[in-house]
């Protein structure tokens, strides 16, 4: 598919004052903070993006003002063409074809000291941050101070931003913010971070990076891709994380995650959040297992229901205080990895696997600590309506613009298609030895409170979705493979063992024609 375009290009008179569209130009004060000694005299040279409505005169005591031209996009151009919900990312049938947002001809235009943007914004109208246009202007902003933008020793490229909402934090980060004035925004952003932003695919219409060269099995050469640690390259700057809040429900699985990333071969620090609900006899175990432990204060989200499951799933919100660290890759409690993750590393944020519509999972994904963005998402707990009422809702309003890793990083353990292609296709890719898959991400019931004989989601009619016996299975070979003082911590409590007995007695009465009630269970842990 190829974009719409417009036929007219925005383009500016020479002296800025020419009517354009009928339209009268907007007599605007510059911002105060241009005033500054640090601009003034200086002759910069500024490029304006979409500036055909201001009168820019006053502009011209800094320096030279040039118009950048581009085409823009048409309002036939939706969110959902540059964020498919799928795309064919194996080239299993013809590939996928993307569309593309309209760039100006970069090589028109000379050094610029200053890029200056103006992004109209729709807010509060329902999906104003999934704006294709506004997506373009940050875009064409951010390429024309990576590729335009003058660099020396002592002075990087300035962006400023006109609108009267926030620019998208994806790729101007609260950061690089330096000064606010109105409806004024004054960027000196990180360049290494930048230029990797745009040099990445733009949109999830395209894989950030493809994991195979050309076999899935073969794995690619991460030294093609910009490191983007702007301190050092060393490893002791990056780490993996999980949070357990609330109940001691996950601490099974969160000492599975830990056992196989140290199996699959990382050397990165693993960084456990947990709250005062667990024991010391549990936060032990989990040591023993690798984490490094840190005890953090649960954050309420304030639309949930009291004693809800969702109750203090913000606090997730923990991970971006992780300042220690340059980079992050969360991992959900209930993944095993079964390959190395670390060219994971490589990627900025917001990078996951896609999820339904134009969403990201945030079962697995990296993220780049910072308390500014914490603070960020702490302003906006009241103003987010999350679609699932959880995290991963409310990090999706946040972070529309965000990069798709391959599925086969955190793989969905569900058959929503419910045939026999996807059954045949996935149980395989489950149980490969040596694996195919990086992660699989354990959705429904969890192995550790079935029996291990048999997937217990077969059991359950709104569960059978999640059920597979092969993947059940490869999550118990590497549960086998673990300390013995680890497994009891993965035992079934009193009141889970009668549960279990009664879902089996429902599915008889049922009669679930794959007949797993019928299994003889030989589980040691069904007597407690």
């Amino acid at each position: 598919m190829k974009a719409v375009l417009l036929e007219d290009t925005i383009e500016l008179s020479t002296n800025n004052s020419k009517k354009i569209g009928g339209r009268k130009m907007v007599k605007r004060e510059k911002p105060s903070f241009l005033n500054g000694s640090g601009f003034m005299g200086r002759s910069m040279r500024m490029g304006m993006v979409n500036m055909e409505g201001e009168d820019l005169s006053d502009w011209k005591v800094l320096g030279k003002t040039i118009p950048v031209t581009f085409e823009k996009v048409s309002d036939n151009f939706e969110w959902k063409d540059l964020f498919p919900e799928w795309i064919d990312e194996e080239e299993e049938m013809h590939g996928t074809i993307c569309p593309e947002l309209p760039m100006p001809d970069y090589k028109k235009y000379g050094y610029m000291d200053m890029v200056v943007v103006n992004i109209p914004c729709k807010y509060p109208a329902e999906g104003w941050a999934r704006d294709v246009f506004r997506l373009q202007l940050h875009m064409i902003a951010a390429n024309m101070a990576v590729r335009r933008g003058r660099k020396s020793w002592n002075r990087k490229p300035k962006v400023v931003v006109l609108s009267k909402c926030r620019p998208m934090v994806e790729i101007f980060r609260c950061d690089d913010l330096l000064i606010h004035e109105g409806k004024w925004w004054y960027y000196e952003p990180d360049m290494k971070r930048l230029e990797q932003k745009v040099y990445l695919p733009v949109g999830t219409c395209n894989l950030a990076l493809p994991l195979w060269g050309k076999g899935i099995d073969e794995v690619y050469d991460v030294k093609k891709i910009q490191t983007t640690n702007p301190r050092t390259k060393s490893t002791k700057r990056e780490a993996y994380a999980t949070v357990l809040h609330s109940s001691e429900t996950y601490v099974c699985g969160a000492i599975m995650l830990a056992q196989s990333l140290l199996k699959a071969g990382t050397n990165r620090d693993l960084i456990l959040l947990i709250d005062t609900s667990i024991s010391v006899e549990k936060r032990d175990a989990l040591a023993a297992a690798g984490w490094i432990i840190r005890i953090i204060e649960r954050i309420r989200n304030p639309r949930a229901e009291k004693y809800s499951y969702n109750e203090y799933n913000y606090s997730k919100f923990r991970l971006w205080q992780l300042t220690d660290y340059d980079k992050i890759i969360f991992i959900d409690a209930d993944i095993i990895v079964l390959r190395n993750l670390d060219p994971i590393f490589s990627f900025p944020q917001m990078s996951a696997v896609g999820n339904d519509n134009s969403i990201f999972n945030s079962g697995i994904m990296v993220i780049e600590p910072s308390n500014c963005t914490f603070m960020h998402f702490m302003q906006q707990t009241n103003e987010i309506v999350s679609y699932n009422g959880g995290d991963q809702g409310f990090l999706n309003e946040i972070f529309v613009y965000w990069h798709r890793l391959p599925r086969r990083v955190n793989f969905l353990k569900n058959f929503w298609s419910n045939t026999t292609v996807e059954y045949s296709m996935k149980n395989q890719l489950f149980g490969a030895d040596p694996p195919k898959l990086y992660a699989i991400h354990y959705l429904g019931l969890k192995p550790w409170v079935c029996y291990r004989d048999y997937d217990c989601n077969w059991d359950i009619g709104d569960q059978r979705v999640y059920a597979s016996d092969v993947a059940h299975r490869t999550w118990w070979k590497l549960h086998d493979t673990i300390d013995e003082s680890l497994k009891s911590h993965c035992n079934l409590t009193k009141q889970r063992r009668i549960e279990l007995k009664w879902d089996r007695m429902q599915a008889k009465k049922i009669g679930f024609a794959d007949e797993h009630w019928k299994i003889n269970v030989t589980d040691p842990r069904r007597r407690g």
